[in-house]
């Protein structure tokens, strides 16, 4: 009861600041004054939160925010999943000393763990459940005991009801599906926040290099995942994109196969690319000498 009479006090003190004039007005105040007349549509209420930060009711960053949780109603995960090619997948059957330095340069916490290949996902590895596994000294390695289920999720899904769900089963993790039910991604509840927040950077996260970067005279160098369009753009040429989204899927269908470093190939009888770093998967880095550059 005391407490309830002390809320009472606090809520009638602030409401005679406000018939005075004195003291500063309420967070509720002001948002109130914001909404004052009701938007008609989202368009109108985009208007009247701009215009609360230019008449200083709200933040920058307040606004910021609040326009990226609309925007979020709005999304789907496809609009903000990271793509198949940028996976950061641990093969079932690959031996420890071969996986183990992939979750510690990664930084991640969470890893899918495949079949023989990223369409056939056994589950998904906590970093902490490997680490709690040598901690409690539980002998060899069982990598497929320590997975996890995995959530299978559309690409159409929202990803307001994603975040929603997220909430609800304490997942941080979702392999994401396109309608043939093959993986085309996945999304992790950071996705979704930087969303409305924007970039959410920690110790592990590095300076991204720019995908195209030139090193003096005709040469660059190239990574496999630089986007076709965006290859196309710099260097004014055509290269299709309908087949190959990435400048390495380009390689890997002049090669027929994944090639093994310092193998090179030219193409459009212009472009001689030497892979400088693949693995037995995927080419990952490449050098090119631009031949018709003058």
């Amino acid at each position: 009861m005391g407490a309830v009479k002390g809320s009472q006090a606090l809520i009638n003190m602030s409401e005679d600041q406000s018939s005075n004039g004195s003291g500063p007005k309420s967070w509720v105040e002001r948002i109130g004054k914001v909404f004052s007349s009701e938007p008609r549509d989202r368009d109108e209420l985009k208007e009247l939160i701009n215009e609360s930060c230019e008449k200083g009711i709200l933040d920058a960053e307040a606004v910021a925010m609040i326009e990226g949780a609309l925007a979020v109603s709005e999304m789907q995960v496809r609009d903000a999943m990271v793509p198949r090619s940028h996976m950061v997948v641990i093969p079932l059957e690959i031996p420890l000393d071969e996986f183990l330095p992939l979750v510690l340069e990664s930084g991640h916490s969470r890893f899918p763990v495949i079949g023989e290949d990223r369409d056939e996902v056994e589950g998904i590895l906590l970093a902490k459940d490997l680490l709690r596994h040598y901690a409690e000294n539980s002998g060899p390695l069982n990598l497929k005991a320590l997975v996890r289920p995995a959530v299978v999720i559309p690409e159409s899904k929202r990803l307001n009801m994603l975040l929603r769900d997220f909430r609800a089963s304490r997942n941080h993790m979702a392999i994401v599906v396109d309608e043939y039910g093959g993986v085309s991604g996945l999304i992790t509840i950071e996705d979704v926040l930087e969303e409305i927040v924007g970039e959410i950077d920690d110790e592990h996260d590095e300076e991204e290099e720019a995908p195209i970067k030139h090193l003096g005279k005709n040469n660059y160098q190239i990574n496999a995942l630089a986007e076709v369009e965006d290859f196309n753009e710099v260097f004014q040429c055509d290269f299709s994109d309908e087949g190959y989204d990435t400048v390495g899927g380009l390689l890997l269908a002049e090669f027929g196969r994944v090639p093994e470093q310092n193998e090179e190939a030219i193409l459009a009888e212009r472009f001689q690319f030497r892979v400088t770093a693949a693995d037995n998967r995927r080419i990952i880095m490449l050098q090119m000498n631009d031949l018709g550059a003058e």
